[in-house]
């Protein structure tokens, strides 16, 4: 269903919708309901940390039909929390309602072969790359690709679905490792850091945007956001800017989207990947600014006025992994909160999730300070109190 004859939906006068109940839909609730609005979510997990504060939590598959009728029935707009809620899920609900981002939208974040097509249609510089489907695909990749990053099309994310790779014999073994479905093999650059854009794009084409983050990752999963970009120029965060926005509006989205880029060792900026959501890196918004990413993705879907985040703190995000629950011998514990929120600037947001586990992702941690250099200390001493590396 088209935005261009809706009206908004008032603030207290709507039921916003979202396909996935994990953290991100959780924040998405409280975003919904803190503007009166009433929150219904579709996940099959009974126990799913969005359901367990939504108004309505429908247990059901993302391509169940009694269950997307329902939220249709029920919700005035509609988002979705992660990017692998199958495409086809979000296009059978426009039928009936306003869904940001669109099925279409979704799907080019789907496939990385599709995405990279993308980025290259928006005249945004990628990573050199080859897609893999078949065994000739593979006979024929450039040398100039090895050494590279062999990924899954389809269903990658925090680091999964992807084997470096040295030389041809360890992509013909990479390919049969991942069972020889289609891939994409990247070239592998000489990185220097990481960054990420947010932006949020409404169906009337304005788009706002939030300050450029920069991000540490370990073993392919973010730990660490700093806002301002300490190591950034000025001219490279507005080229990353200027870039996503581009990204966005050359594919009609409308909603939150995150992309990430790569700076290069020579100074450079190439596209990594892009998130049809709101994002790991973007959690710090909650404290740091005026508005919150999911502030925008409540916005966006219910075609309320977008304006420009205003960032009134500098910031540093701490991702937190379920291996604090646990010490060195494997035992389960609880973290050290009190010792963590006698600090100044601490924001803690835990998921509500029943168990932890190494690597599931439990919370996050914001600090924010009147100064950059102050943020980092106190972000330092947090990370230190819950045994976490230090090491941006």
């Amino acid at each position: 269903m088209s935005a261009a004859s809706l009206k908004p939906l008032l603030p207290g006068e709507a039921t916003l919708g979202v396909m996935g109940g994990g953290q991100l839909g959780r924040m998405f609730v409280h975003a919904a309901q803190s503007l009166g609005c009433r929150a219904v979510v579709l996940d099959p997990d009974a126990d799913s940390p969005a359901g367990l504060v939504a108004h309505e939590h429908i247990h059901a598959g993302y391509l169940d039909e009694a269950g997307l009728a329902r939220l249709a029935e029920v919700a005035d707009a509609i988002t979705t929390e992660f990017e692998n809620v199958p495409a086809q899920a979000l296009a059978r609900l426009a039928e009936r309602r306003f869904v940001a981002p669109a099925g279409a939208a979704v799907a080019y974040c789907q496939d990385r072969a599709a995405e990279k097509a993308h980025f290259g249609a928006s005249g945004v510089a990628c990573a050199p790359y080859a897609v893999i489907e078949s065994a000739a695909d593979l006979a024929a990749v450039a040398d100039s690709l090895l050494p590279g990053i062999l990924k899954t099309s389809r269903m990658g994310y925090d680091g999964k679905g992807q084997i470096r790779v040295r030389n041809r014999a360890e992509l013909q073994a990479g390919w049969d490792e991942l069972k020889q479905v289609p891939c994409v093999l990247e070239q592998m650059l000489p990185l220097a850091l990481e960054l990420s854009v947010l932006s949020a794009r409404g169906a009337d084409g304005t788009v706002v945007q939030f300050p450029v983050q920069q991000n540490l990752h370990r073993d392919g999963i973010l730990a660490v956001t700093q806002v301002p970009a300490p190591a950034v120029s000025e001219a490279l965060q507005q080229q990353a800017l200027a870039s996503a926005a581009r990204i966005a509006t050359e594919m009609g989205y409308v909603g939150v989207l995150c992309v990430e880029f790569f700076v290069l060792q020579d100074g450079s900026l190439v596209v990594n990947e892009m998130a049809p959501r709101p994002h790991n890196s973007g959690h710090y918004t909650m404290n740091a600014c005026d508005v919150s990413q999911f502030d925008l993705q409540v916005r966006a879907m219910a075609r309320l006025p977008l304006r420009t985040p205003r960032l009134h703190s500098p910031t540093v995000m701490l991702n937190l992994l379920g291996d604090l629950w646990f010490d060195a011998a494997g035992a389960e514990r609880t973290p050290p909160w009190d010792a963590i929120l006698a600090l100044p600037g601490t924001h803690l947001h835990l998921y509500g999730k029943t168990s932890a586990r190494p690597g599931r992702k439990m919370g996050h941690l914001n600090i924010t300070a009147a100064t950059p250099a102050e943020a980092e200390r106190l972000a330092r001493e947090a990370a230190g109190l819950l045994g976490l590396p230090q090491d941006w």
